[in-house]
């Protein structure tokens, strides 16, 4: 009887499928894991990311200057692998590697790490992170949020498309998390917890408190109670004791009085 060993029984995956993730997670930049740079149309500058071109371009000492990429508005990429420049496209035209695992056509964005649950929304127009199954679209805040908050949320109009009230970051596509504070602003969640650290409860927009403080009013109310009893009590300690006074300058202006 013939044997076999276990290795030979395992199939061996075809060269392509191979080719295609050479590489995966070992480039990109701070953003995104990639494998491919783009080239920005509106300066025709090569960068690792559009949040890579944002962050430069926006930092040029010339305020005339300074700008920022529409991901759209990308026509060329560059491979990273074989650094072939190309039309657009996931799998690079020359060396056939996938140059994001994740690619989305429309937005022209690519993402190796597909543990983000990337997905297109066609509502907001860009790529979201998180699952789709997770998230819905108000179409009245402009945003997909948490499917936690479907019809259990205040709608603001267009709430997301604004900036942060603390950092002044545009929220509508950060790659930070936002929260939505109960008055239906929105900010992202670092800057709200960080606000809280600093013991500021109010919406920096509305002013509306963002936080459950019935127990906070609870506790004033019970000082105030406290200092009026303690309040009773010393003014009728000062007015026993201006009674004792007066009666003592009686006694001792009375004629009847023999003092030693």
């Amino acid at each position: 009887m013939a044997e076999f060993s276990s290795a030979s029984t395992l199939p061996t995956p075809p060269e392509s499928q191979t080719r295609l993730h050479f590489g995966k997670l070992q480039h990109g930049c701070e953003h995104y894991k990639r494998r491919c740079k783009i080239r920005a149309p509106c300066c025709n500058q090569i960068f690792s990311c559009r949040h890579c071109h944002n962050d430069a371009m926006g930092s040029l000492s010339d305020p005339k200057e300074r700008h920022e990429l529409v991901r759209r508005d990308v026509k060329q990429v560059i491979c990273s692998i074989c650094d072939t420049e190309q039309e657009a496209a996931k799998v690079c035209a020359n060396c056939g590697v996938n140059m994001g695992e994740y690619y989305c056509e429309i937005c022209k964005f690519y993402d190796d790490n597909t543990e983000k649950g990337q997905f297109h929304c066609d509502e907001c127009g860009i790529c979201r992170v998180g699952g789709r199954d997770n998230f819905f679209h108000c179409p009245t805040c402009g945003s997909c949020y948490s499917v936690n908050l479907q019809g259990n949320h205040p709608c603001v109009e267009n709430s997301m498309k604004s900036f942060c009230p603390v950092c002044y970051e545009y929220l509508f596509d950060s790659i930070k998390g936002t929260t939505i504070m109960t008055c239906g602003h929105t900010m992202h969640m670092d800057c709200f917890y960080e606000m809280a650290e600093q013991n500021q409860y109010r919406c920096p927009i509305c002013s509306k408190t963002v936080f459950d403080m019935s127990r906070s009013w609870e506790h004033l109310d019970q000082e105030i109670i406290d200092d009026q009893i303690l309040g009773f009590f010393a003014n009728f300690r000062g007015i026993f004791i201006f009674v004792l006074v007066i009666a003592y300058l009686f006694v001792m202006a009375d004629p009847m009085y023999e003092g030693n």
